[in-house]
């Protein structure tokens, strides 16, 4: 954790944070280095100078007693939870647990104990190296929390005070949603991305089922790959079954409908959900900008991934519609982006030239 961009970020990112506090706020802070101790105790966060006093005195050394850190500022957490209050522990971790509790199982079935309490958790991600994104994004998920990544000061001041309500406060807990296509348009489809988030379909409607949780203000965008009626999907030639009928159509298909979308989700505080839904007619409309750029990141994302569904994808085509559908950049992550995807070219071009050498 002593790289500059571990613990330094973590302690400037913190400070930020700090900043946004009024008296309501309270806040503990707990480390796990070696051993697990209460640098901070519970703090009124009008109180700005002791708390910043705390995250400047913070040190990296010694080994990383994860388990034991998580179990005390749950514990904490717990003393400090107050009927119509959000409480949380937010976990800053490089990844690295190696003492104590330190398979993901035993992490994972630590944290869905705690979570019962009605103390939700997220996860900061900081450095390289040790980090695993899927280590993290499991455990904040499972504590009915959310995960981020934290590479720079900018990207800090995005989660922990731009999008603060989002990441700290959870308004629906175990969301589901469902897609549906009607067969009359569609022959097949495919979710890009989200492979660790597909569910069973008979799940959807089983509340004992663990989700995905949506914090204020955040939005979510699922794209699919779909194969229009008619159209022969590559490498699944058709074939008539000797046992088997074509499916039956229900009379809904019949119409202008395209595709049913259905949510299901839990009040943070309630144990059953409620499911609402939408239909999307057959009516084509113009790209958003939103959705247009959210398809870039998606192309560029299976480049990086090396997809064998990348199909014609480049990244001068992500370079290019990331640049058309840039929209309203005022905080300038979507710059930000394009910038990283014209490296990604670069580099790509470069890589065959050394490999040559």
């Amino acid at each position: 954790m002593e790289a500059p961009n571990k613990l330094p970020l973590l302690q400037r990112s913190l400070a930020a944070l700090t900043e946004t506090l009024t008296e309501r706020d309270r806040v503990a802070i707990v480390v796990y280095a070696g051993a697990s101790g209460l640098v901070l105790p519970p703090t009124s966060g009008r109180d700005k100078a002791q708390i910043t006093a705390a995250l400047d005195r913070l040190e990296a050394g010694g080994s990383t007693n994860g388990g034991a850190g998580i179990e005390l500022a749950y514990s904490i957490a717990s003393e400090l939870a107050r009927p119509g209050s959000s409480t949380r522990v937010v976990l800053a971790t490089d990844g690295d647990f190696n003492v104590g509790v330190t398979s993901q199982d035993a992490l994972v079935r630590l944290i869905e104990r705690e979570r019962q309490s009605g103390v939700f958790l997220s996860v900061l991600g900081v450095g390289t190296g040790n980090l695993k994104d899927s280590t993290m994004e499991q455990l904040a998920g499972k504590g009915n929390g959310n995960y981020a990544y934290l590479d720079s000061l900018h990207e800090a001041r995005k989660v922990l005070v731009r999008e603060l309500g989002g990441t700290l406060d959870t308004i629906a807990k175990d969301v589901k949603i469902q897609v549906e296509f009607n067969p009359l348009s569609v022959d097949g489809y495919r979710l890009i991305g989200y492979e660790n988030r597909v569910m069973a379909n008979e799940d959807f409607n089983d509340d004992t089922k663990d989700a995905g949780d949506i914090g204020a203000g955040h939005s979510v965008t699922a794209l699919y790959e779909i194969v229009p009626k008619g159209t022969r999907t590559p490498g699944t030639p058709r074939s008539g079954l000797k046992y088997q009928r074509e499916p039956r159509i229900a009379p809904a298909a019949r119409g202008d409908e395209l595709l049913t979308v259905a949510v299901r989700f839990k009040q943070p505080d309630a144990d059953e959900s409620r499911r609402v839904s939408a239909t999307m007619l057959r009516s084509p409309r113009p790209m958003t900008a939103n959705l247009g750029f959210a398809s870039a990141v998606a192309e560029f994302g299976m480049l990086l991934r090396g997809s064998p569904h990348a199909g014609r994808a480049s990244y001068g085509s992500v370079i290019e519609r990331a640049r058309r559908y840039a929209g309203d950049d005022r905080d300038g992550y979507r710059t930000e982006f394009i910038r990283i995807a014209e490296r990604a070219a670069e580099l790509a071009v470069e890589r065959p030239r050394r490999e040559s050498q």
